[in-house]
């Protein structure tokens, strides 16, 4: 399926990041490689601070993101924060492209090693070749060390610049952002009815993004879709001919769905979906279990992708803890995160609680699951802690 620049959120998007010291040229190379200025450039070391993403439309990759990052080699306390937010950019890059303009290579080595460590593609460029004078003894130390041979790159002639953007097309997953978020629970033809509350937390006038591409994806699939508030769902049910194959509810109203469905009908959630879409669904539901081990000495990390505004009745916020408590102790010990904003250190916690991470990209979303499982802290998500909560989790449907 074909997607414009304005269909496609950024969290589905592939995400090509550039990395390399200060002055390697990334930003002329980005500039270079998307034939627009995209990029500050400038001759002064650092100019690029923090990560810059650029969402665009290449021919031959489709929608992306480029992300020119500050250089690994910054200095200084302001450096070490660019540097961490570099750090930051590898945990969402898809495809790697580190830069080298130099013999003194020992910083790309690490880097290399950090994205190969990740499974992360990587693509090794010489750039600066109009005035570099060893790019030939480069290439074979880099090639020596990395096994995968470098481009040779000018951002300022066009140098290597085409076949730097073949090797990206060939890298890039051919099944990238094709992936049913509804997998296999329904096909061509079958009735789905969508349970959406807009209560408090519904942005004004429009949907959230769970709910747009869950629809988007049941349209694709030419399903016949019914869309109902809570309060409606009788309403709906009555309507309809015979019972919906599939319904989809938001997971805070999970029990009064499950409690109401057809015994025909198969029921999941929008943040079960995305647990299976962005994450790790089998890690989820086996981290939703430790909730039963819990005690009011154990301590619960919340992590929430969004930055809005706590709002009344927030489900992350306010609702899960509260259902948490009411399980295990007024005393229990709840930290809540929001953003990028996610410890290294997880050891100091019991179970981690992750939202459905529509607004982050499936890598960003396994490296925050890669982290938890190293440091053995189990994880879940709402929706499966929900469902597990009530009761229902063994008795829900799952792509």
């Amino acid at each position: 399926m074909s997607k414009t620049l304005n269909e496609t959120p950024n969290a589905n998007r592939l995400h090509i990041g550039f990395f390399g010291k200060r002055n390697s040229g990334k930003s002329s190379l980005i500039n270079a490689f998307t034939g627009q200025k995209v990029s500050i450039v400038s001759e002064v070391a650092g100019t690029t601070t923090d990560p810059v993403y650029k969402a665009m439309e290449i021919n031959g990759i489709g929608a992306c993101v480029l992300i020119d990052t500050a250089g690994f080699d910054d200095i200084g306390e302001l450096g070490e924060i660019r540097v961490e937010k570099t750090k930051l950019a590898a945990d969402k890059t898809d495809i790697a492209i580190i830069v080298f303009s130099s013999d003194n290579i020992d910083k790309e080595l690490l880097w290399f090693e950090r994205f190969k460590e990740k499974k992360t593609p990587v693509i090794t460029v010489i750039n600066k070749a109009d005035i570099l004078k060893n790019a030939d003894s480069m290439s074979k130390v880099i090639e020596e060390k990395t096994a995968i041979k470098p481009i040779v790159t000018s951002a300022k002639t066009g140098f290597g610049i085409k076949e730097l953007k073949e090797i990206v097309v060939r890298l890039a997953p051919s099944d990238f952002g094709s992936i049913s978020i509804t997998g296999d629970l329904c096909k061509e033809g079958d009735s789905v009815l969508l349970v959406m509350p807009q209560d408090i937390q519904a942005p004004m006038g429009r949907l959230i993004l769970p709910q747009v591409q869950t629809i988007r994806d049941l349209l694709d699939k030419k399903c016949i879709v019914t869309s109902v508030t809570t309060d409606k769902l009788d309403n709906a049910l009555d309507s309809l001919k015979k019972p919906p194959k599939l319904i989809i509810t938001d997971s805070q109203v999970f029990k009064t769905v499950f409690e109401k469905k057809p015994k025909e009908s198969m029921l999941t959630s929008f943040s079960v979906l995305f647990a299976a879409y962005k994450g790790d669904l089998p890690y989820y539901t086996e981290g939703a279990k430790a909730v039963d081990s819990l005690t009011e000495n154990s301590k619960v990390l919340i992590a929430e992708c969004c930055t809005h505004a706590p709002l009344k009745e927030d489900i992350g916020r306010e609702k899960i803890p509260r259902m948490l408590r009411k399980r295990i102790g007024e005393n229990l010990k709840i930290d809540m995160v929001s953003g990028t904003d996610y410890p290294e250190d997880l050891s100091k916690y019991d179970l981690i609680i992750q939202c459905g991470g529509c607004m982050f990209n499936r890598k960003y979303v396994l490296s925050r699951i890669q982290k938890a499982k190293a440091q053995n802290v189990p994880m879940t998500n709402y929706g499966v802690i929900i469902a597990h909560l009530t009761g229902i989790l063994d008795k829900i449907n799952t792509p």
